[in-house]
């Protein structure tokens, strides 16, 4: 009953009878001034339903420590999501004293990075102080099974024709062979060995990420900025950043720092996959060594038929082209279904990816096999 009363809200109609004193009281109250409709009746606490944050800095500020007191941290950034949509708080988010109070997260460093323009030099570097401080969180968690898993990748994809015991690629080795089998025997005969040697320093694979920078892609740009730094680190893969609206913006002269990433983009406006796309495509010099994934929910704004003949044309090519709907945690992206269909029908299907799943669709790019679709 009290699990009930504290997500009914109170009032004569919730029905539970329960009185909350204590943190039930001071918990009820956080998720009161975010979520309490005003002119509701007053609760069985005797509170006023109808508080509210306001506008004020002060009371913002102490409703944050509030709920970081009565809730983990995953529920903090859900509240703080909320405030920001539903009570206008952005501006909010200007004054360094706020930044500071805040629970840092992939979809703050979004609104600020849409809030950056406007910001006055003294909330600047709180600002990047609190992005730089999501992006290292991000890059700690997904760097060393990125590089594993890529360097894995191109190790297996510099194939030699007479292997060493320990580089034969069993699996290969056996598929190529199943005509071989021997019932009688119940074992397959290797006519050919397939293996897989050390992928040397020299050996290069180029990956361009083309990322959509629309308002609603604001944290697959912050999860691309971190993947692009970590690709740029491996020797073995040239990689370039281009990100657009309207405008298409090269940014892999600061590849190495996403921070500087980040705040080279500006969240919002319109789209043009296809001028972005010509853009990438004029720049492939190896396309059979190339990778091209395209991060965007194909809400075209510019040429439609173009963008499609671009990606066939760099497909017919030998470039690898992977269409990602969303790089976030979100779940099911709003995207064009019509145009998602079109590159399906090209050999490019569009599909949502998870930041933990990426490795293993850029491995599977550049080896040039199945990619790991998410089933629906």
């Amino acid at each position: 009953m009290r699990r009930w009363r504290l997500v009914l809200g109170g009032g004569e109609a919730d029905g539970t009878g329960r009185v909350l004193s204590g943190t039930d009281a001071g918990m009820d109250g956080a998720l009161t001034a975010l979520y309490g409709g005003a002119g509701r009746d007053g609760d069985r606490t005797g509170r006023d339903r109808s508080a509210g944050l306001g506008a004020s800095a002060p009371s913002v500020a102490r409703w944050l420590g509030d709920i970081r007191t009565y809730f983990p941290s995953s529920v903090v950034q859900v509240m703080q999501r909320d405030a920001i949509d539903r009570l206008g708080l952005a501006t909010l988010l200007l004054e360094p004293e706020m930044l500071e109070a805040v629970e840092a997260d992939v979809h703050l460093v979004g609104t600020l990075l849409s809030l950056h323009k406007a910001m006055p030099e003294t909330t600047r570097e709180t600002a990047r102080a609190v992005v730089r401080k999501v992006v290292d969180d991000l890059e700690k968690r997904l760097a060393t099974r990125t590089r594993a898993t890529l360097t894995g990748a191109l190790d297996r994809s510099a194939r030699i024709s007479r292997p060493r015991h320990r580089d034969i690629d069993w699996d290969r080795t056996i598929r190529a062979n199943l005509k071989n089998y021997l019932p009688e025997h119940g074992t397959v005969v290797p006519e050919r060995l397939i293996g897989h040697g050390r992928a040397s320093r020299a050996v290069r694979k180029e990956v361009v990420l083309c990322v959509d920078q629309s308002g609603s892609m604001a944290a697959s740009v912050v999860y691309a900025s971190v993947f692009g730094a970590v690709l740029a680190s491996m020797r073995s893969i040239a990689t370039r950043l281009v990100v657009f609206d309207t405008a298409v913006v090269d940014l892999t002269d600061r590849i190495d720092d996403p921070v500087d990433v980040l705040f080279g983009t500006r969240l919002g406006g319109g789209t043009d996959i296809n001028r972005a796309l010509a853009y990438c495509q004029a720049r492939i010099t190896r396309p059979a060594e190339t990778v091209v994934v395209l991060v965007s929910d194909l809400y075209e704004g510019g040429i439609r038929d173009e963008m499609l003949k671009r990606v066939a044309a760099m497909k017919a090519s030998g470039v690898q082209f992977v269409a990602l709907l969303a790089l976030s945690d979100e779940g099911t992206p709003a995207y064009d279904r019509d145009h998602a269909a079109a590159l399906a029908a090209l050999g490019a299907p569009a599909f949502a990816c998870t930041p933990d799943l990426f490795p293993e669709v850029m491995a599977a790019a550049l080896e040039k096999r199945p990619l790991p679709i998410p089933a629906e």
